[in-house]
């Protein structure tokens, strides 16, 4: 076996199951605010697309996709972030971008180099795991309050960066929905020309915000004239913006070299989105509706449950996405499993979303909370939040 198997952390879930075990609950209703999966209804013009299209499942999807969802992919890139016209060389469809960013690893990463992988820290763990098995070393960056929930890139020494093969990046960030902006972006653009990196921009939760659309990186550098997005990828997806979890249909796009060999590595893996899916995902990007009553609900939840909440918990809204990173009166880990215990909410601690690095795990006296059951689902469990609270 890959001995960088061994290597892998438990995942998150499977902590808190181990955390939760034996534990006697009350008989109230479970909430669940730990698991980011998009409860809101999938549209139904998408519905309707994967009805009209069950005769493609005849067909065996080519990994490149089709042209069309090719075209559609691109129109809604070049509208949500101004760029001049893309070329279909610079989008590669791909099924959900959890496999995507692990996926990419394993065809970047040049193993005989020792190579680093600077990651934000706290963290989507995939980051983490696709690194390891591609023979790489992860390089953990924490967001902290102090420096607004997101890496000091300053900090990071000349010689890490040189070391540095792919630095991946969230924005909304996952947990903290921190937002990086378009000049920390064109640094960061700047840095990998200098020596010699690719940037691999996570922008799932892109969509979910409350008044200003976040940036992207693909905007940074078309602000900056560089239309062929040398070293930067994105990384979008449908499962948070349309709710459709269960597709598994989203994109990467940006330089056409790097979506080459990527594709090439992709012909070999075996991970061609179904037509139908890719039918049905034409409508939803060509759709954005859905998508405007998608935000109106996340931010009558966030409004709801921040006036519960808010004059008992260190808590604020995100600057995008849908979760908050609250701070916790003690232990994450004790909150949360007394949570459980005594309200049956679960939330997740935030120790279980970093590493510790240098006796800091950034994410500890922290939790995050997904609002993404119902909007009185979620009242229910912040009014469950503010009992445990004042009680403790």
């Amino acid at each position: 076996m890959n001995p960088d198997l061994n290597r892998l952390h438990p995942y998150p879930f499977e902590k808190l199951a181990k955390l939760f075990q034996g534990l006697d609950t009350p008989s109230l209703p479970h909430i669940a605010l730990s698991i980011g999966e998009p409860q809101h209804p999938a549209p139904a013009i998408v519905q309707q697309a994967l009805k009209d299209h069950t005769a493609a499942l005849s067909r065996y999807p080519t990994t490149a996709g089709l042209p069309e969802l090719n075209a559609a992919i691109r129109g809604w890139l070049e509208r949500r972030f101004h760029l001049p016209a893309l070329e279909a060389g610079q989008v590669l469809p791909v099924s959900g971008t959890r496999e995507a960013l692990f996926a990419f690893a394993q065809a970047m990463l040049d193993r005989s180099r020792a190579p680093l992988v600077l990651m934000p820290n706290p963290f989507y763990q995939i980051y983490e795991g696709a690194t390891l098995l591609a023979g790489g070393e992860p390089v953990y960056l924490p967001c902290i309050a102090e420096n607004g929930l997101q890496p000091d890139f300053d900090a990071v020494s000349a010689d890490t960066w040189q070391r540095c093969q792919l630095l991946y990046i969230c924005s909304p960030g996952n947990p903290t929905g921190a937002l990086l902006d378009i000049p920390t972006m064109q640094a960061l653009i700047r840095l990998a020309d200098e020596h010699d990196f690719i940037i691999a921009s996570d922008e799932c939760y892109s969509e979910i915000y409350a008044d200003t659309p976040p940036p992207g990186l693909l905007e940074a550098c078309a602000d900056m004239g560089r239309t062929d997005y040398a070293r930067c990828v994105v990384f979008h997806s449908l499962s948070k913006r349309s709710n459709l979890p269960g597709m598994r249909s989203g994109f990467v796009a940006g330089d056409a070299a790097l979506l080459a060999g990527f594709l090439r590595y992709r012909t070999y893996h075996g991970c061609a989105m179904s037509i139908h899916h890719q039918l049905a995902s034409i409508v939803a990007w060509n759709d954005e509706a859905h998508v405007i009553e998608n935000r109106r609900l996340y931010q009558q939840k966030f409004a709801a449950v921040l006036d519960v909440l808010g004059d008992v918990m260190d808590v604020q809204a995100p600057q995008a996405g849908f979760y908050l990173w609250p701070r916790t009166p003690g232990s994450d880990e004790d909150f949360a499993r007394e949570l459980k215990r005594t309200q049956n909410v679960t939330v997740l601690p935030g120790s279980y979303l970093s590493r510790e690095v240098n006796g800091l795990n950034p994410g500890a006296g922290r939790v995050r909370m997904a609002l993404v059951a119902t909007l009185d689902e979620c009242i229910e469990g912040a009014e469950r939040i503010r009992t445990f609270l004042q009680r403790a």
